[in-house]
């Protein structure tokens, strides 16, 4: 072959590999890379069986409420020998006709399992869980987005919201406390997205967090005798951090002696004491009217004669009158925030104290933060999934226009991992000793200084 000859015939080649596939070719390519998804033999069985139940509550006009007799009626057909369905998979063909009806479907079973966390629905296809901070994708699905549409509408319903294509986002939360949210289409281009933060049953206790390594014993120490002397401390962190469970773990703190308000968008702070008023938000109804803000709420618990006013998160306008809470005779509130840094929480804080509408000078408002909050608590969820105690930084006050601030307890760590996967590092005390140690002594509480050595 000539020169010329090898130098068309390599045209040729690039041509080929350049040139776009055939149709039918992309699609038999795609097919290879798209995951297989395992259809489910006795699919049609189950919904033959889960609409001859229907048919008979509709029958009677009644919805069955009783668990034991619904699973009956589903055990009775699933064993009936017409529906050919194998003796060993019958006992799980059941269980799932009972979730699809009296539960939430291929999730009823995360819901109940304590180890997850989170649960996050993208699509019909891919569930996803968070176990120790990690998350993973399970292998459960739903039959198609209709299936997973009437399992979200389950959910909302039961606290009285909607959501369709007229109102395609929802906040809700199940009976025990989990807090759901919902997008579907047309906003969520994946289909209908569901994602459930479940709702601990029983709270996590101090001596848990000290035993999961979320701090040590001495700032364990100190945040009690902070709580017991009437600071104010905000809670600060990111997303699933653990703020709600360190707000959990200090607010157990407060003496029974005292009245304590709790304000919140969806109720999670669980306290033990006698007198305890619970306060709710409420969202909008269909029509955009009757919402009751947490601003609101804050407003009338002053009126409430309170000791303490806790309040879940501070996102909004509401941080104005949180802060003239604080300064105005309410020590030892409660709150928590978005932050990635103690420095970052003074500066949101300014930001959502100008979303309430009132032209302050910086200055004003900074000199409001700096002699409202004692304490900032800085909570962060590691990349090995741990969620930690990264510092406790007291807020001291002005100097100049500028809020000053020391750290009384860092964690530091050079980034090494054990053999687990997990950081190495410890919490240090940085030395120092709080000013407001004075106003926890006033307020009957002893302190130890051995807190504050290493």
């Amino acid at each position: 072959m000539g020169l010329l000859d090898r130098m068309d015939s390599r045209k040729g080649e690039e041509k080929t590999v350049g040139a776009p596939a055939h149709p039918a070719a992309l699609n038999e390519e795609s097919s290879r890379t798209e995951p297989v998804k395992v259809e489910d033999p006795y699919l049609d069985i189950k919904r033959k069986i889960h609409n001859d139940i229907i048919r008979e509550m509709n029958k009677t006009g009644q919805a069955i409420t009783d668990r034991a007799l619904m699973f009956k009626m589903i055990d009775d057909r699933v064993n009936d020998d017409e529906n050919m369905i194998a003796r060993i998979d019958r006992a799980q063909v059941a269980t799932e006709l009972f979730n699809d009806i009296m539960g939430y479907g291929p999730i009823e079973e995360l819901i109940q399992n304590p180890k997850y966390s989170e649960i996050m629905v993208n699509g019909p296809d891919h569930i996803y869980i968070e176990e120790k901070g990690k998350l993973k994708l399970t292998g459960l699905k739903f039959r198609d987005e209709e299936h997973l549409m009437n399992v979200i509408d389950r959910i909302v319903s039961q606290v009285g919201r909607h959501v369709d294509e007229a109102s395609p986002m929802v906040d809700a939360r199940l009976l025990d406390g989990s807090r759901v949210n919902a997008i579907i289409p047309p906003l969520s281009l994946v289909g209908p997205v569901l994602t459930i933060r479940k709702f601990g049953k029983n709270p996590i206790t101090a001596q848990q967090l000290l035993q999961f390594g979320s701090l040590n014993p001495k700032m364990l120490q100190f945040l009690e005798a902070c709580v017991k002397g009437k600071l104010n401390i905000v809670v600060a962190g990111g997303t699933g951090s653990g703020k709600t469970t360190l707000l959990n773990v200090l607010s157990s703190y407060i003496p029974d002696d005292e009245r304590i308000v709790t304000i919140e968008d969806a109720a999670e702070v669980q306290l033990h004491q006698e007198h305890v008023i619970t306060l709710e938000a409420r969202p909008a109804n269909l029509e955009g009217k009757g919402a009751i803000t947490i601003r609101s709420l804050v407003k009338n618990a002053l009126r409430m004669r309170p000791d303490r006013i806790i309040v879940g998160e501070v996102r909004s306008e509401e941080t104005l009158d949180m802060l003239q809470a604080m300064n105005t005779g309410h020590d030892g509130s409660l709150t928590t925030t978005h932050a990635n840094s103690p420095r970052d929480t003074l500066s949101r804080l300014e930001t959502m104290v100008l979303m309430s509408g009132m032209e302050l000078p910086l200055r004003a408002i900074r000199d409001q933060v700096s002699s409202a909050i004692d304490l900032i608590v800085q909570q962060s969820r590691l990349r090995d999934g741990t969620r930690k105690i990264t510092s406790i930084t007291e807020v001291v006050g002005m100097e100049g226009d500028v809020v000053s601030m020391q750290d009384i307890f860092v964690y530091e760590s050079d980034g090494s991992v054990d053999t687990e996967g997990k950081f190495i590092g410890q919490f240090k005390a940085t030395g120092v000793r709080p000013k407001s140690l004075e106003k926890i002594r006033g307020n009957g509480v002893s302190v130890n200084y051995d807190w504050f050595t290493n």
